[in-house]
Protein backbone atom coordinates (compact mmCIF):
# COMPACT_ATOMS: atom_id res chain seq x y z
CA UNK A 1 0.00 0.00 0.00
CA UNK A 2 1.18 3.28 -0.88
CA UNK A 3 1.20 6.93 0.60
CA UNK A 4 -1.94 7.76 -0.91
CA UNK A 5 -3.63 4.68 -0.66
CA UNK A 6 -3.17 4.64 3.08
CA UNK A 7 -4.67 8.25 3.07
CA UNK A 8 -7.63 6.55 0.92
CA UNK A 9 -8.21 4.25 3.10
CA UNK A 10 -8.12 6.04 6.15
CA UNK A 11 -10.68 8.90 5.01
CA UNK A 12 -12.82 5.82 3.82
CA UNK A 13 -12.42 4.01 7.21
CA UNK A 14 -13.75 7.35 8.95
CA UNK A 15 -16.58 8.31 6.14
CA UNK A 16 -17.99 5.02 6.84
CA UNK A 17 -17.68 4.74 10.62
CA UNK A 18 -19.30 8.39 10.80
CA UNK A 19 -22.33 6.99 8.57
CA UNK A 20 -22.47 3.87 11.05
CA UNK A 21 -23.01 6.38 14.24
CA UNK A 22 -24.48 9.07 13.92
CA UNK A 23 -28.53 10.19 12.44
CA UNK A 24 -28.83 13.30 10.60
CA UNK A 25 -25.33 13.23 8.97
CA UNK A 26 -24.77 15.73 5.97
CA UNK A 27 -21.75 16.74 4.41
CA UNK A 28 -20.28 19.98 3.53
CA UNK A 29 -19.29 20.79 -0.26
CA UNK A 30 -17.46 24.35 -0.93
CA UNK A 31 -16.95 23.40 -4.45
CA UNK A 32 -12.80 23.72 -3.92
CA UNK A 33 -10.22 20.98 -4.28
CA UNK A 34 -10.30 19.47 -0.82
CA UNK A 35 -14.28 18.87 -0.65
CA UNK A 36 -14.06 17.44 -4.45
CA UNK A 37 -11.46 14.89 -3.12
CA UNK A 38 -13.99 14.46 -0.09
CA UNK A 39 -17.13 13.65 -2.23
CA UNK A 40 -15.01 11.54 -4.16
CA UNK A 41 -13.75 9.27 -1.43
CA UNK A 42 -17.34 9.38 -0.03
CA UNK A 43 -18.60 7.70 -3.95
CA UNK A 44 -15.62 5.02 -3.04
CA UNK A 45 -16.53 4.31 0.28
CA UNK A 46 -20.64 3.71 -0.57
CA UNK A 47 -19.97 2.22 -3.78
CA UNK A 48 -20.63 5.18 -6.05
CA UNK A 49 -23.62 6.67 -3.74
CA UNK A 50 -23.76 9.35 -1.37
CA UNK A 51 -25.90 8.15 0.96
CA UNK A 52 -26.22 11.55 3.05
CA UNK A 53 -26.78 15.17 1.63
CA UNK A 54 -24.09 17.16 0.19
CA UNK A 55 -25.35 20.87 1.22
CA UNK A 56 -23.36 24.25 -0.28
CA UNK A 57 -23.98 27.48 2.06
CA UNK A 58 -24.10 29.45 -0.48
CA UNK A 59 -22.93 33.37 -0.02
CA UNK A 60 -23.74 34.06 -3.36
CA UNK A 61 -20.56 35.49 -3.78
CA UNK A 62 -18.78 32.42 -5.57
CA UNK A 63 -17.01 32.54 -9.41
CA UNK A 64 -19.09 31.97 -12.26
CA UNK A 65 -16.98 28.77 -13.00
CA UNK A 66 -17.67 27.70 -9.24
CA UNK A 67 -21.82 27.51 -9.88
CA UNK A 68 -21.09 26.10 -13.25
CA UNK A 69 -19.20 23.41 -11.44
CA UNK A 70 -21.77 22.40 -8.79
CA UNK A 71 -24.89 22.33 -11.01
CA UNK A 72 -22.85 19.77 -13.55
CA UNK A 73 -21.53 17.79 -10.79
CA UNK A 74 -24.13 17.52 -8.83
CA UNK A 75 -26.12 16.21 -11.55
CA UNK A 76 -23.16 13.71 -12.97
CA UNK A 77 -22.58 12.56 -9.42
CA UNK A 78 -26.19 12.14 -8.25
CA UNK A 79 -25.81 13.90 -4.98
CA UNK A 80 -28.53 15.05 -2.90
CA UNK A 81 -27.84 18.38 -2.91
CA UNK A 82 -29.09 20.66 -0.66
CA UNK A 83 -28.25 24.94 -1.38
CA UNK A 84 -29.24 27.29 1.49
CA UNK A 85 -28.03 30.59 2.24
CA UNK A 86 -26.21 33.04 3.87
CA UNK A 87 -27.68 36.27 6.21
CA UNK A 88 -26.80 39.58 4.95
CA UNK A 89 -23.22 41.25 5.93
CA UNK A 90 -24.99 43.93 8.25
CA UNK A 91 -26.17 41.02 11.17
CA UNK A 92 -22.64 39.80 11.62
CA UNK A 93 -20.49 41.29 14.41
CA UNK A 94 -19.13 44.71 13.47
CA UNK A 95 -16.09 44.40 15.62
CA UNK A 96 -14.49 41.96 13.00
CA UNK A 97 -11.92 42.74 10.32
CA UNK A 98 -13.73 43.68 6.96
CA UNK A 99 -12.93 40.18 5.06
CA UNK A 100 -13.56 38.15 8.67
CA UNK A 101 -16.51 39.51 8.66
CA UNK A 102 -17.87 38.65 5.38
CA UNK A 103 -16.49 35.06 6.33
CA UNK A 104 -18.58 35.05 9.23
CA UNK A 105 -21.96 34.65 6.74
CA UNK A 106 -20.92 31.26 6.62
CA UNK A 107 -21.03 30.29 10.03
CA UNK A 108 -24.63 31.70 10.40
CA UNK A 109 -25.92 30.69 7.28
CA UNK A 110 -24.48 26.55 8.37
CA UNK A 111 -26.29 27.69 11.93
CA UNK A 112 -29.19 28.25 10.25
CA UNK A 113 -29.32 25.71 7.92
CA UNK A 114 -28.78 22.81 10.79
CA UNK A 115 -31.61 24.28 12.86
CA UNK A 116 -33.72 23.79 9.61
CA UNK A 117 -32.80 20.27 8.88
CA UNK A 118 -32.10 18.84 12.36
CA UNK A 119 -28.52 17.57 11.64
CA UNK A 120 -26.64 16.00 14.55
CA UNK A 121 -23.17 15.84 12.61
CA UNK A 122 -21.32 17.79 9.77
CA UNK A 123 -18.64 15.79 7.48
CA UNK A 124 -16.12 18.66 6.81
CA UNK A 125 -12.94 18.69 4.25
CA UNK A 126 -10.21 20.96 6.49
CA UNK A 127 -6.93 19.76 6.70
CA UNK A 128 -4.26 20.33 9.56
CA UNK A 129 -1.67 22.29 7.31
CA UNK A 130 -4.02 24.77 6.16
CA UNK A 131 -3.71 27.17 8.89
CA UNK A 132 -2.66 26.99 12.55
CA UNK A 133 -6.05 26.79 14.16
CA UNK A 134 -7.14 24.06 12.01
CA UNK A 135 -4.57 21.98 13.43
CA UNK A 136 -6.03 21.82 17.06
CA UNK A 137 -8.85 19.90 15.31
CA UNK A 138 -9.92 15.96 16.08
CA UNK A 139 -11.24 14.07 13.38
CA UNK A 140 -14.34 13.56 15.26
CA UNK A 141 -14.43 17.06 16.67
CA UNK A 142 -17.87 17.75 19.20
CA UNK A 143 -19.28 21.29 19.68
CA UNK A 144 -21.32 23.21 21.95
CA UNK A 145 -24.96 23.58 21.83
CA UNK A 146 -24.66 26.32 19.48
CA UNK A 147 -21.90 24.84 17.41
CA UNK A 148 -18.92 26.42 19.33
CA UNK A 149 -15.60 25.04 19.58
CA UNK A 150 -13.82 24.42 22.70
CA UNK A 151 -10.09 23.85 21.82
CA UNK A 152 -9.33 23.01 25.76
CA UNK A 153 -12.06 20.05 25.52
CA UNK A 154 -11.29 17.99 22.72
CA UNK A 155 -11.21 13.99 23.06
CA UNK A 156 -7.83 12.31 22.33
CA UNK A 157 -7.06 10.56 19.59
CA UNK A 158 -4.18 8.19 19.77
CA UNK A 159 -3.23 5.49 17.05
CA UNK A 160 -6.23 6.50 15.37
CA UNK A 161 -8.59 5.50 17.73
CA UNK A 162 -11.52 7.87 17.73
CA UNK A 163 -14.40 8.56 20.23
CA UNK A 164 -17.78 8.14 18.50
CA UNK A 165 -19.91 7.77 21.90
CA UNK A 166 -21.39 11.27 23.08
CA UNK A 167 -23.49 12.49 24.89
CA UNK A 168 -26.83 13.23 23.61
CA UNK A 169 -27.25 16.13 22.16
CA UNK A 170 -23.89 16.50 21.54
CA UNK A 171 -23.19 18.30 17.50
CA UNK A 172 -20.61 16.37 15.86
CA UNK A 173 -18.09 17.90 12.87
CA UNK A 174 -16.28 15.06 11.04
CA UNK A 175 -13.05 15.43 9.14
CA UNK A 176 -11.96 12.44 6.96
CA UNK A 177 -8.89 14.76 5.29
CA UNK A 178 -7.58 16.34 8.45
CA UNK A 179 -4.70 14.05 7.62
CA UNK A 180 -3.55 14.83 3.80
CA UNK A 181 -1.70 17.66 2.61
CA UNK A 182 -1.92 20.61 0.26
CA UNK A 183 0.48 17.91 -2.03
CA UNK A 184 -1.63 14.92 -1.14
CA UNK A 185 -4.53 16.25 -2.47
CA UNK A 186 -3.30 17.44 -5.81
CA UNK A 187 -1.17 14.29 -6.02
CA UNK A 188 -4.80 12.12 -5.30
CA UNK A 189 -6.60 14.30 -7.88
CA UNK A 190 -4.22 13.94 -10.52
CA UNK A 191 -4.24 9.91 -10.22
CA UNK A 192 -7.98 9.73 -9.81
CA UNK A 193 -8.32 12.24 -12.28
CA UNK A 194 -11.02 14.06 -9.89
CA UNK A 195 -12.58 17.11 -11.92
CA UNK A 196 -11.91 20.25 -10.28
CA UNK A 197 -12.85 24.22 -11.16
CA UNK A 198 -10.49 25.17 -13.85
CA UNK A 199 -9.80 28.92 -11.56
CA UNK A 200 -6.69 26.60 -10.08
CA UNK A 201 -4.96 26.55 -13.20
CA UNK A 202 -2.45 29.81 -14.47
CA UNK A 203 -3.91 32.03 -16.72
CA UNK A 204 -1.64 35.09 -17.71
CA UNK A 205 0.74 34.66 -14.89
CA UNK A 206 -1.93 33.63 -11.86
CA UNK A 207 -3.91 31.13 -10.19
CA UNK A 208 -5.82 30.54 -7.13
CA UNK A 209 -4.59 28.38 -4.51
CA UNK A 210 -7.98 28.27 -2.35
CA UNK A 211 -11.24 29.36 -3.39
CA UNK A 212 -13.45 31.09 -1.52
CA UNK A 213 -16.02 34.27 -2.58
CA UNK A 214 -14.71 36.93 -4.94
CA UNK A 215 -14.37 39.94 -3.06
CA UNK A 216 -12.37 38.19 -0.51
CA UNK A 217 -9.97 35.91 -2.28
CA UNK A 218 -7.46 36.78 -4.86
CA UNK A 219 -4.65 34.32 -7.38
CA UNK A 220 -1.07 34.25 -6.14
CA UNK A 221 1.21 34.62 -9.14
CA UNK A 222 2.17 31.15 -10.78
CA UNK A 223 3.03 29.64 -14.50
CA UNK A 224 1.24 25.86 -13.27
CA UNK A 225 -1.36 25.36 -15.30
CA UNK A 226 -1.71 21.58 -15.43
CA UNK A 227 -1.97 19.16 -12.50
CA UNK A 228 2.18 18.08 -13.00
CA UNK A 229 2.82 21.64 -12.61
CA UNK A 230 0.68 22.07 -9.67
CA UNK A 231 2.64 19.85 -8.05
CA UNK A 232 6.25 20.82 -8.79
CA UNK A 233 5.59 24.50 -7.49
CA UNK A 234 3.75 23.02 -4.22
CA UNK A 235 7.16 21.14 -3.74
CA UNK A 236 9.18 24.02 -3.46
CA UNK A 237 6.92 26.92 -2.50
CA UNK A 238 7.23 28.90 0.63
CA UNK A 239 4.08 30.94 -0.25
CA UNK A 240 1.09 29.95 1.94
CA UNK A 241 -1.97 28.17 0.47
CA UNK A 242 -4.08 30.60 1.84
CA UNK A 243 -2.14 34.03 1.08
CA UNK A 244 -4.68 34.80 -1.75
CA UNK A 245 -7.70 35.01 1.19
CA UNK A 246 -7.97 38.41 2.51
CA UNK A 247 -9.05 37.12 5.79
CA UNK A 248 -5.81 35.47 7.26
CA UNK A 249 -4.29 38.97 6.27
CA UNK A 250 -5.71 40.71 9.05
CA UNK A 251 -6.40 40.69 13.09
CA UNK A 252 -4.10 38.05 13.91
CA UNK A 253 -7.30 36.39 16.54
CA UNK A 254 -10.10 36.86 13.90
CA UNK A 255 -9.84 33.45 12.40
CA UNK A 256 -9.51 31.88 15.69
CA UNK A 257 -12.92 34.13 16.59
CA UNK A 258 -14.91 32.48 13.87
CA UNK A 259 -13.46 29.12 14.52
CA UNK A 260 -14.62 29.61 18.02
CA UNK A 261 -17.94 30.36 16.71
CA UNK A 262 -18.70 27.99 14.58
CA UNK A 263 -16.31 28.54 11.27
CA UNK A 264 -15.24 25.81 9.03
Amino acid sequence: MDHLDALESQSIYVLREAFNKFDKLMMLWSLGKDSNVMVWLARKAFFGHVPFPVVHVDTEKKFPEMYAFRERYAREWGLNLIVDFCPPIEEMDPTLPPAARSAARKTYGLKNLVAKHGFTAIIAGIRRDEEGTRAKERVFSPRGENAEWDVRDQPPEFWDQYKTDFAPGTHLRIHPLLHWTELDVWRYVKRERIPLVDLYFAKSGKRYRSLGDQDITHPVASNAATIDEIIAELETTKVPERAGRAMDHEAEDSFERLRAAGYM
